[in-house]
């Protein structure tokens, strides 16, 4: 491994950073160099201190630890990401002979030196026992290759030499930082301290040697790991398989992604993300006659377990008929359920599950052929569960090829699991009611698809726009994802009247994301002409778009979710035009019709997939000077025109026109395209108008 500490660099950080003491600011260096390797520590893994004074506001000088707060990620590490502690405290705790859990997160509350200071990490004890200024500590992929060995002590000191001590795992807390002080007491040579199971320390009295003993550790231990590989003529990789194909691996994200959905206690449906892994070791290790033992061994360090589970699910294959696919995954689905039930048995206390016991679906799933499918209630969750998940199964294959793989005690999986203090780590994804779903809305560069997009972000779902108009697209886009991040929101470009490019960009979809829930059908183009004046080329265009392209969204959208087996939604943007047809807008009026009769066809023929099917008629919305209405961008001037009123004039018109003198907005629709897909009432085939009351429109 590269050491990629620079003198220079590290005083233009400093330099950057003049406000912060020196200590700090290198020590906020060598964290982000640490955390910018994935082979070190993986999403908010790992921890750093530094010892150095703190002044309070009587000017008093204490001694202070800094430490890394629980859950925080070292590769951006920012000085809000260190806790101040009150070190002479802490250190007074290893007189005591034990701690509890609640004793221990109340000592590491009341001594940090600012009350609004995030949690620190759980490892916070050891970090203040140990004498040194600086500690690092992580979960480097070399070292866990060699703990997780049936005979790892032999094989550490036979890599790593006379001042790496080795201890056995234990849990975070009191008993661990003790026995890591007595060890260095009676070693004070020791440049790393190594627990099985656990990771690797170093430590140092400035911030390049603590890092630099990081670097020359795992080093020593990855060129050990190459020696092995040589002497065993072991070659890596040398005849990947072919990567799968894109369709297949979605084929099984989304019946992965249906057979962990559930219901809640309130009765609602949870759906959860998807990421899939297809690297050609990946494909490879599934393939292997050790594939299963790898999926049941369980997390490669306890540390992992509250991201990936306890152990991985496998599926030996991927059947090439839909219906049988979606059988084996919920088989292998259940399989695991009763293996966690009879894993929580056989560790609680009798009668007493834990109080955060989590729905027991696999996160994980090792599938033949292809690699790994992790699942998450959030995207971020379901992608850090992929990424650990294919750094456990690349240690666990090089564990056995350079060994004997030994795997961790499945009691000290489930003690992490439910620990109070590691549950921290994890983010509430809240309980907003489309958390988990994923919407596709066409037309997403105009006016409506903005304000449909909108309700929907802030609602909880993931949320892909569609259009093919791309500066619109990106600059709607844009906006939102200034509003709500851009972790939740995708756009993709696409012609609706064009089924293959329909089929392929809701098959990407289904892909990145994992499936589909909610689907709108918004895309729409108008002409103003009398139908002694409308051409034939120019009334098939308008009808292509309004009726075509919400057939083609739709019928590619079945397949999907018809494998993931949870049903959805399917909402048509309509138009008031379909019940009260204007003069002049009868390409418009009719391409709406019979979009809104094929969406009646749907939802008579999806209700056995229980996907609901409900058509929306709003009227007379304009947008405004951020996101217009290509609509009314379109037939504005000519209505404008014909009653002599200018841009604000057209919009008073159409709000005197309804009952509630209303101004009809895009965040309206938006509003009843989220409540229907809550799935609030068991409602489709219906339609909603959305436009203030036009009586001449009112549903018969």
């Amino acid at each position: 491994m590269e050491n990629r500490y620079n003198s220079s660099h590290a005083e233009v950080f400093t330099q950057r950073h003049a406000s912060l003491p020196e200590a700090l600011a290198t020590r906020i260096y060598t964290s982000q160099l640490l955390g910018r390797e994935p082979s070190l520590v993986l999403h908010g893994g790992g921890n750093v201190s530094v010892k150095t004074d703190w002044e309070d506001l009587h000017g008093d000088v204490h001694e202070t630890l800094y430490v890394k707060g629980s859950g925080a990620d070292l590769a951006n590490m920012e000085p809000t990401d260190l806790v101040a502690m009150d070190l002479g405290s802490l250190r007074r705790l290893r007189d005591l002979q034990r701690l509890s859990d609640d004793d221990t997160d109340n000592q590491l509350r009341v001594h940090k030196r600012y009350a609004d200071a995030p949690d620190p990490s759980v490892e916070t004890l050891l970090h203040a026992l140990l004498p040194h200024k600086f500690v690092d500590h992580t979960h480097a992929d070399s070292i866990l290759i060699l703990t997780n060995q049936s005979r790892p002590e032999a094989m550490l000191r036979d890599a790593l030499g006379p001042r790496a001590v080795v201890l056995p795992y234990r849990m975070p807390g009191l008993p661990l930082a003790k026995s890591t002080i007595d060890a260095y007491e009676q070693n004070p040579d020791a440049e790393a301290i190594i627990f099985i199971n656990h990771g690797i320390f170093t430590f140092g009295d400035n911030a390049e040697t603590a890092y630099s003993r990081m670097i020359e550790y795992v080093s020593r231990a990855e060129r050990f790991i190459q020696r092995r590989l040589d002497d065993r003529h072991i070659k890596l990789d040398t005849d990947p398989p072919p990567p799968p194909d894109n369709a297949l691996v979605g084929r099984v994200i989304q019946a992965v992604r249906g057979a962990c959905a559930h219901r809640g206690a309130d009765g609602c449906r949870r759906r959860v993300y998807a990421e899939a892994r297809t690297a050609p070791d990946l494909a490879a290790i599934s393939v292997t006659a050790d594939a299963t033992r790898f999926c049941e061994a369980g997390a490669i360090t306890p540390d992992h377990v509250i991201r990936t589970g306890y152990r991985m699910a496998y599926l030996d294959r991927v059947a090439d008929e839909d219906a049988v696919l979606k059988q084996d995954v919920e088989t292998v689905t259940e399989s695991f359920r009763r293996a966690y039930r009879g894993y929580l048995s056989r560790h609680s206390e009798p009668g007493v599950l834990p109080p955060s016991i989590r729905h027991p679906c696999p996160q994980v799933f090792l599938v033949a052929g292809i690699g790994l499918v992790a699942v998450g209630e959030t995207r971020g969750s379901a992608r850090v569960a992929a990424d650990i998940g294919t750094h456990n199964l690349r240690v666990k294959r090089l564990a056995e090829l350079v060994g004997e793989y030994q795997p961790i005690e499945e009691r000290h999986s489930f003690d992490m699991e439910f620990w109070p203090l590691q549950r921290k780590k994890i983010k509430d994804g809240g309980c907003a009611p489309l958390r988990g779903q994923v919407a596709l809305i066409t037309g997403g560069g105009g006016a409506i698809g903005f304000g449909i997009a909108d309700r929907l972000l802030a609602a909880g779902a993931a949320t892909v726009l569609a259009d093919i108009d791309q500066p619109r697209l990106k600059k709607v886009a844009a906006i939102l994802a200034g509003k709500y991040g851009a972790d939740r929101l995708e756009d993709v470009v696409f012609d609706v009247t064009d089924y293959e490019s329909t089929e392929r960009a809701i098959q990407q979809i289904g892909l990145s994301l994992g499936g589909l829930d909610l689907v709108v059908p918004n895309a729409g183009v108008a002409h103003v002409a009398a139908i002694e004046n409308l051409d034939t080329d120019t009334l098939r265009r308008v009808v292509d778009v309004n009726l075509i392209g919400a057939f083609n969204v739709m019928k590619a959208a079945i397949p999907i979710f018809r494998r993931q087996g949870t049903g959805g939604n399917i909402v048509l943007i309509s138009s008031k035009n379909v019940t009260a047809p204007g003069v002049a807008f009868g390409a418009y009026s009719a391409s709406k019709a019979a979009a809104h009769q094929i969406a009646k066809i749907a939802a008579l023929e999806l209700a056995d997939l229980d996907v609901r099917v409900n058509m929306i008629n709003p009227d007379a919305v304009f947008g405004d000077e951020t996101v217009s209405s290509k609509l009314w961008d379109l037939i504005g001037p000519d209505r404008m025109q014909a009653r002599g009123l200018d841009p604000q004039g057209l919009k008073e018109y159409y709000r005197e026109r309804n009952l509630l003198k209303a101004q009809v907005l895009a965040c309206h629709v938006g509003n009843v395209v989220a409540f229907f897909a809550s799935d609030q009432s068991p409602t489709t085939g219906s339609m909603f108008p959305v436009d203030g009351g036009v009586a001449a429109a009112f549903p018969r």
